[in-house]
C-alpha cells in the first residue's frame, strides 16, 4: 500500500507509544490486581502479556494495547499498531490466535475511508502471523487510536519470562532504536523522505520470526522494546540474582536519529522514562536520553547464554533482522544498570 499523508499525528498531542503513562506512576495504584494459582504470569510481574493456565499443556496468553498515530498514512499506521500489539504475545515465546479491533475514531476530522484503511493495514498483520480479526469495538473520541485485544496460545511451560536472565547471560536487541524520535520529526514536518521508509519498515515487521528463533535457542529471558524505552525495559528484565551492564556504543539506531536528536526533536515521554530509569540506572544523563526514547513496535530483547549468541545472531540474520548484542548480565551489584563503552 502506497504512504499516504492523511495528516492522522495533526490531530493527537502525542504520536505512538509516547502517549503511554509514566511506568512509575503506574506501579503505585495497580496493588489491588487478583491472584490466582492458574496466573502464571500478569501485570504483577511487569510482563508483557498474561499467561493464564488451562491445563498441563495450554495456557492462555492475552492482552491488550492501543496507541494514537505515528504516522500519517492510515494503512500504515494500522498495520504498526497491530504489529506493536502482537508483540506483546511473541514476548512471551507465544503463538497469536486471534484478535478484537479497538478504535477511538475522531470523526471531526476523518472520514470513513480513513477508517477503513486502517483496519485493512490492521488485517494484514494479524492474517501475517496466522492469526483471525474475530470483531471488535469502536466509539467517537477527540482523538484517533487505534490497537487490538489478541488472544494466543503457549504451552505453559515453554512461555519465556521477561525477569529470568541469568548472569552471564548477553542480551540482544532485533531492532534498531529512535522510532520516537523519527516520530516527533514526522509530527513536527521535519523528516526527511529518506528517514521514512526505513522507520515505517522497522515498526511494521513482526517480532513472530525473532520470537520463534530465541525460543528454538532456548532464550532465558524475553521482552520487547516499547513506550517506556530501552531502559525502561531492561529495567523490567532485572532479578534479585543480576544487573545489567547496556554497551551504550553498540545500541542500533535507525537513520537520522542522531541528528533529529542533535536537533532537539525528542519526545516528552523520552524524559519521563528518564526520571523513572534514574532509580536504576543514577549515571543516566541527558547525553544518553536517546536510551530513554519510546518505541513503538520495536524489537525484542532477549536474553541467551554466551555460547549460543554467535548462532543466534546468524539465524536472526537468515529472517532478516538485523540484531546486536547491547548488554550482559552480571552479578547483582549496587548499581542495577551501568552504561559503558564496549
Amino acid at each position: 500500500m502506497k504512504y499516504k499523508n492523511q495528516k492522522l499525528t495533526h490531530y493527537v498531542k502525542a504520536a505512538g507509544c509516547a502517549a503511554k503513562l509514566s511506568p512509575g506512576g503506574l506501579k503505585t495504584i495497580l496493588n489491588f490486581m487478583q491472584k490466582s494459582p492458574a496466573l502464571l504470569s500478569g501485570i504483577g510481574n511487569n510482563e508483557d502479556a498474561s499467561v493464564y493456565k488451562l491445563n498441563d499443556e495450554l495456557a492462555l496468553v492475552q492482552t491488550l494495547d492501543f496507541i494514537t498515530p505515528i504516522v500519517d498514512s492510515a494503512y500504515h499506521f494500522g498495520s504498526i499498531a497491530a504489529a506493536n500489539s502482537l508483540s506483546d504475545v511473541f514476548a512471551m515465546g507465544a503463538e497469536a490466535i486471534n484478535a478484537l479491533n479497538i478504535v477511538g475514531f475522531d470523526k471531526c476530522n476523518h472520514d470513513l475511508e480513513i477508517l477503513k484503511e486502517l483496519l485493512e493495514g490492521a488485517n494484514d498483520k494479524v492474517s501475517e502471523c496466522g492469526a483471525l480479526v474475530v470483531g471488535g469495538h469502536t466509539i467517537e473520541s477527540s482523538e484517533l487510536f487505534f490497537g487490538l485485544s489478541v488472544t494466543g496460545v503457549v504451552n505453559p511451560k515453554e512461555f519465556i519470562a521477561n525477569n529470568t536472565a541469568k548472569v552471564g547471560d548477553l542480551i540482544v536487541l532485533t531492532k534498531p532504536l529512535g522510532v520516537g524520535i523519527l516520530s516527533t520529526a514526522l509530527k513536527g514536518g521535519l523528516l526527511q523522505e529518506k528517514h521514512l521508509e526505513p522507520m515505517l519498515k522497522s515498526m511494521q515487521t513482526l517480532n513472530l520470526k525473532a520470537s520463534r528463533v530465541a525460543k528454538k535457542f532456548g532464550a532465558s529471558a524475553m521482552s520487547d522494546v516499547t513506550g517506556f524505552g530501552l531502559l525502561g525495559h531492561l529495567s523490567e528484565m532485572l532479578n534479585d540474582l543480576i544487573s545489567i551492564e547496556v554497551f551504550k556504543d553498540k545500541v542500533p539506531f535507525l537513520e537520522g536519529v542522531k541528528e533529529y536528536f542533535d536537533m532537539g526533536l525528542i519526545p516528552g515521554g523520552a524524559y519521563r522514562n528518564c526520571d523513572f530509569v534514574k532509580e536504576f540506572c543514577p549515571e543516566l544523563n541527558d547525553e544518553n536520553l536517546a536510551l530513554c526514547d519510546p518505541q513503538t513496535s520495536g524489537g525484542l530483547l532477549v536474553a541467551l547464554k554466551e555460547d549460543k549468541i554467535k548462532d543466534f545472531l546468524k539465524a536472526l540474520e537468515d529472517e532478516g533482522s538485523c540484531a546486536k548484542v547491547i548488554a550482559q548480565c552480571l552479578d547483582r551489584k549496587e548499581v542495577k544498570i551501568s552504561l559503558k563503552n564496549s
